[in-house]
């Protein structure tokens, strides 16, 4: 079963999208913040990313320049998750090594058919 790591400091968020990813069947860790999200990582790499831009203390896209630095962790698939739908942030996302990219608020079954489909591309 895969793991998704779901990084958000909504915690109505974060509960709704554990729910979301666990009903999908796959595992689900939770982090509130960037710092957190990179120890978790660090502890037992995740098979996809669910990460938030607005974090406190480092941003979501801080983490994610920090792990396609890392040689270990620059293949794992990140979906960047945000209020903010500014085509700027997109493509800075995309720039940095994001593998896609959902504005919220999103649609579940959408969310759920992309993170399935990053899973599949990645295993074959």
């Amino acid at each position: 079963m895969a793991n998704v790591l779901v990084v958000d400091d909504e915690p109505n968020i974060l509960l709704s999208l554990e729910f979301l990813m666990s009903q999908a069947g796959l595992t689900v860790t939770t982090a509130a913040d960037g710092e957190t999200a990179l120890r978790k990582i660090a502890e037992a790499a995740p098979d996809l990313l669910l990460l938030d831009i607005s974090l406190p203390g480092i941003s979501g896209f801080e983490v994610l320049e920090q792990l396609r630095r890392d040689e270990s962790e620059r293949h794992l698939p990140v979906i960047m998750l945000t209020a903010h739908g500014r085509e700027v942030e997109r493509e800075k996302g995309f720039a940095l090594g994001a593998d896609d990219y959902v504005t919220k608020p999103f649609s579940t079954q959408q969310l759920v058919e992309k993170v399935k489909a990053l899973l599949v591309e990645r295993a074959t």
